[in-house]
């Protein structure tokens, strides 16, 4: 019996040295290796294969719908970070101008973006911004050094509060007051002319309980504060000195279109101290002509967007929103 054993062991020991010099090269063994036993690398390359046309369209194909999914959820996310960016800042403003008021009993920041005098000259009246965030294309040192930056600087001494994340390049300022809010502008059919003493400020006409044009906090009765519009994102430097918003008529100014920089929609802040964002209802509001205007300075070119002409809905999304921000802007309607 261990005799046998022997043999085994013998025989066992011969067929692996067998297999063994089969595997080496130029050992004449056969031309393949056993297919039980992991060849060496240089043999292994024989095995290795490349992708088909095929195989590569399809992975080419999967790159291509994810990222055709992926970039617009990525566009959107930007969207709403940069919207939450400017929905603060306009918080900070609407608050800012709250402060002035309570410092000046109650009289609301005059509106627009300049400094105006009174005709006699005894009387200096500073807008809510100044003319340093007017000049277009301007560094920020070039901003700072600036000292006419306006009443509400001293509430608000950050430059970025005052311009949109997607404003228009070039436009440090993005932000307007609505027209009735102390307007230097006078819109026809909403304030008392000859009423405003030296401090150039006519009276609002009064309808009910709806003071038109605001110039102090006591005016705002009805609606309510929550619901009197104060600063509106315009994407860009208005040409006028503030947003301008007409009251008899059911159209929209053509030096003041409805901004859409923010996916279709707009931000605006209230007179409360909140502000909200609004997706505007109807395709016209969104796709009504407009023009890119440009003006130029010694120094720099500036481009801004204005209507073709003045504009009236001709659907009823269209006039939803526009009499929309016509009763935020002036408390009701004037037709």
């Amino acid at each position: 019996m261990m005799r046998e054993m022997r043999g085994f062991t013998r025989l066992g020991r011969r067929i692996s040295q067998q297999q063994g010099t089969e595997l080496r090269p130029g050992s004449g063994g056969g031309k393949f290796p056993n297919p039980t036993v992991v060849p060496p690398l240089e043999k292994r390359r024989y095995f290795l294969t490349a992708f088909t046309l095929i195989e590569l369209l399809v992975v080419i194909s999967i790159i291509s719908l994810l990222m055709a999914i992926l970039i617009p959820v990525l566009g959107r996310a930007r969207e709403l970070g940069q919207r939450a960016v400017c929905l603060s800042n306009l918080r900070q403003l609407t608050l800012a101008w709250l402060a002035y008021a309570d410092e000046h009993d109650s009289k609301i920041v005059r509106g627009g973006g300049s400094t105006y005098k009174s005709t006699i000259g005894r009387l200096t009246l500073e807008s809510w911004v100044g003319p340093a965030f007017r000049s277009p294309n301007k560094s920020r040192s070039e901003l700072l050094e600036n000292p006419r930056k306006g009443a509400l600087w001293p509430w608000i001494k950050d430059i970025d509060v005052y311009r949109c994340p997607r404003g228009r390049p070039g436009h440090a300022l993005t932000y307007a007051t609505v027209i009735a809010a102390n307007s230097s502008s006078k819109v026809e059919g909403t304030c008392m002319m000859g009423t405003g003493g030296l401090d150039l400020t006519e009276s609002g006409i009064r309808v009910g309980r709806t003071v038109l044009r605001l110039t102090k906090l006591t005016d705002i009765v009805s609606p309510g504060a929550a619901q009197r519009a104060v600063f509106i994102d315009t994407g860009q430097n208005t040409t006028g000195s503030d947003f301008y918003v007409y009251y008899l008529y059911p159209k929209w100014k053509l030096s003041s279109p409805p901004p859409i920089h923010h996916r279709d929609g707009v931000t605006l802040s209230m007179a409360d101290g909140h502000a909200e964002y609004w997706k505007w209802k109807g395709r016209e509001t969104v796709n009504m002509p407009r023009r890119l205007m440009m003006g130029r300075d010694l120094t720099s070119t500036v481009y801004w967007e204005r209507l073709e002409d003045d504009y009236e809905p001709q659907t009823e999304d269209g006039l939803h929103d526009l009499q929309r921000l016509q009763r935020a802007t002036w408390g009701r309607l004037g037709y």
